[in-house]
């Protein structure tokens, strides 16, 4: 899991956010490949479909996505983060979360399932533009010129950042296991994150601005598609289905 999370910490690094994100998901339909044939768990039709659609849908996003980055330096980032765009939409983010934490969430978190997964969602706005930051910082601090003590200051907050969304995220995700069922919440959870990582990392990096009206339309049918494939794998996996008892039920109708 550590390589993998690794792994995962260079792909934000070396392509764009817009790529990365929405190819997370291809985690659910590989793990329960190898949970039916290793843990020996049922994989359904549904499930099945599921795992071909998310398949699919990754291809096309892979075919359509930004071919070049639009932040590849330090000083572009740090141009970025104090762009007053951005510094907008982390005050209406930040205002959002402190509504959610402090007022809706004590009443009616375990009894409405978007509630934490709001809260999750929006923290995405930090977590993933800091985990793409802190790699182009890093790029600097070892170098010896005057930018590398800037870019360790850079690094050292984003850490920060990154570090207390992530712990937050972990808190709100184990309540609502607690009180909702897991498949349902993984399905609809991947669903917002992934929709408000993208447009944070559109608001910062402007990573749509070289994507034509064909790229952005493959996109998002590819990202739909996507989504529509996590939520067969995981909201119908308890559902007992399969093309022999679909069989057997014409048969008896006829």
């Amino acid at each position: 899991m550590a390589v993998g999370q690794i792994g995962n910490f260079l792909a934000y690094t070396a392509v764009p956010t817009v790529l990365v994100t929405p190819l997370g998901a291809l985690g659910v339909p590989f793990g329960s490949i190898l949970a039916s044939y290793l843990l020996k768990e049922k994989l359904n039709i549904l499930g099945k479909l599921g795992c071909l659609l998310s398949c699919a849908g990754s291809v096309v996003l892979i075919i359509h996505s930004p071919k070049s980055e639009s932040v590849t330096t330090q000083a572009e980032l740090e141009e970025k983060l104090t762009n007053p765009v951005f510094v907008g939409y982390l005050c209406i983010v930040l205002l959002m979360l402190l509504l959610l934490i402090f007022w809706i969430a004590p009443a009616h978190g375990p009894t409405n399932i978007m509630v934490y997964i709001s809260i999750c969602s929006l923290l995405g706005s930090f977590t993933v533009p800091s985990t793409k930051g802190i790699g182009l910082a890093a790029q600097d601090i070892f170098h010896n010129n005057p930018s590398s003590q800037r870019a360790l200051c850079l690094c050292l907050v984003l850490l920060a950042v990154l570090g207390c969304s992530i712990i937050v995220q972990f808190r709100y995700i184990n309540k609502a296991l607690e009180c909702f069922d897991s498949s349902v919440f993984g399905a609809i959870y991947y669903v917002v994150f992934t929709t408000l990582v993208l447009l944070a990392s559109a608001i910062l990096f402007r990573e749509w601005s070289n994507v034509g009206l064909v790229d952005f339309l493959g996109m998002a049918c590819g990202f739909t598609t996507v989504s529509v494939g996590i939520v067969l794998i995981q909201v119908f996996k308890e559902f007992n289905f399969n093309l022999g008892e679909m069989n057997k039920s014409n048969m008896k109708t006829d």
